[in-house]
């Protein structure tokens, strides 16, 4: 019984390793650079405040460090696409607020701005994350 126990587990964390390493950001380079973004901008929660810099400025600061797959804009809103996360920069006070979310869940929110990405829920969607094209 423990054997079979044993042999589960194993063969678990071996189907667990490469979906973790998929998920991991920083290392890939169609990634959101969130340690970046982490050690640049200040922490709200799961989110990170500019207090001082537009929605615009962040966003190409953003893309400086590491150029986006797809970018749109709209309601003084920036949008970036990395691979299966999006970057949201929004009007926050006097400056702006940036969330990392996972891109079905940003297409979801923010569809009326994203006309030309591709819908997550299509059959035709791809992502963009490892194995992108296959």
């Amino acid at each position: 019984m423990n054997s079979a126990r044993l042999v589960r587990a194993a063969v678990a964390a071996v189907l667990a390793a490469p979906l973790l390493a998929a998920c991991s950001s920083d290392g890939d380079g169609n990634a959101v650079p969130r340690d970046w973004i982490r050690k640049t901008y200040t922490s709200n929660g799961g989110d990170y405040l500019d207090p001082d810099s537009s929605p615009r400025e962040v966003a190409q600061a953003i893309h400086d460090e590491r150029e986006e797959l797809d970018r749109a804009s709209g309601d003084n809103m920036e949008f970036l696409r990395y691979g299966d996360d999006m970057v949201t920069v929004s009007p926050y006070r006097s400056g702006s607020l940036i969330e990392i979310e996972d891109y079905r869940n940003g297409y979801h929110r923010h569809r009326r701005h994203l006309t030309y990405w591709p819908d997550p829920d299509s059959a035709s969607f791809r992502g963009g994350g490892p194995g992108e094209g296959k």
